[in-house]
């Protein structure tokens, strides 16, 4: 009789293994999410928490299973957090592959080329996954926290896309983009032309940063900044419009007139001589490169034509007719 019961738990235990087997090899291998999950792991989350909100958006899996692999995987300790969004087709151990290398969901922020830093901290303030700090639109505040010398960081931040996880701050963004323009401008420096009127690379961010709001057209960067640096070699002013529009900040509103061009402001190129004190614009690296790459040829003047293009001429008499065959109308 005792033999019979020790055979017959025997068998049970045996078929509870095979079981068991049967349903391990299942979870490692059955698609856990159905459909598209998005879960949240906050910091200093449990492994239990970190469960139940996963099951509770999603019911394809079993929580005993997920519990056992994680174990077996040795990651119940080690889920990073991170916002993830889980597709469906997912394994249990593909899902705990994915919290445990903090593969979050990103999200990204476009800063083109030519816009200024207002426009950048105003697409910051208005995404609703960046974490805002700071209180008000402070450039100081700004340049101390990332540790920029000129107190105006205008300029200083490399346009281009920028992935980051939800609740970045949004210092950390501009972070990514100031980090991002003093490998672009150290780079361009190192390859600079000689004989350049430029005292630092910052002189030549300054420069780059005319050139971009002057011309979209790369074939014609280069030959814009070699106007620029021939008339400060000359002594002559820059007199470029976009530094006056940059200095005349809200008050421009689409015209420059006769008076906006005679104040008397850091940023009207009409007025003073050589650059101005800071950047105007986010130049990319094709206007970083034109400055420290300009053209040599006597052109000391340009217009544009209408067409996106420009006429560039030697003398005031060439430029004055190429106005007025180009601009007469305008202004």
């Amino acid at each position: 009789m005792r033999c019979k019961i020790i055979i017959g738990i025997s068998i049970a235990l045996i078929i509870l293994m095979l079981g068991l087997g049967a349903g391990y090899y299942t979870a490692l291998n059955k698609p856990a999410i159905q459909q598209n999950v998005v879960v949240e792991i906050v910091k200093g989350d449990s492994f239990g928490e970190i469960t139940q909100k996963l099951f509770a958006k999603n019911r394809a899996a079993s929580q005993f299973w997920f519990k056992v692999i994680a174990v077996q995987q040795g990651v119940t300790h080690s889920l990073k957090a991170g916002e993830y969004e889980l597709s469906p087709g997912l394994t249990i151990p593909e899902i705990l592959t994915i919290f445990a290398e903090g593969r979050s969901k990103k999200y990204t922020l476009t800063f083109p080329e030519g816009w200024n830093l207002k426009e950048v901290l105003q697409a910051i303030k208005q995404h609703p996954n960046v974490t805002k700090t700071l209180k008000k639109e402070d450039v100081v505040e700004i340049s101390s926290q990332l540790g920029i010398n000129e107190k105006n960081p205008e300029g200083w931040f490399f346009p281009d896309t920028y992935q980051f996880e939800k609740n970045a701050t949004d210092i950390a963004i501009l972070k990514m983009a100031y980090t991002k323009m003093q490998s672009v401008l150290a780079q361009e420096w190192q390859k600079k032309e000689l004989n350049l009127p430029y005292k630092t690379p910052y002189d030549a961010l300054i420069m780059a940063s005319i050139v971009e709001k002057e011309t979209g057209a790369t074939n014609e960067r280069a030959k814009i900044a070699g106007v620029f640096i021939s008339r400060l070699a000359k002594g002559m002013l820059l007199q470029t419009d976009p530094t006056v529009i940059y200095g005349m900040g809200d008050n421009y509103n689409g015209n420059i007139k006769a008076n906006d061009l005679a104040a008397a402001t850091p940023y009207n190129t009409y007025v003073i001589r050589g650059l101005p004190p800071t950047p105007i614009a986010l130049p990319g690296r094709d206007a970083i490169h034109a400055a420290l790459h300009p053209d040599k040829d006597n052109s000391l003047y340009f217009v544009a034509k209408g067409d996106g293009s420009h006429q560039f001429s030697a003398t005031l008499t060439e430029h004055n007719q190429a106005v007025n065959n180009f601009q007469k109308h305008k202004r």
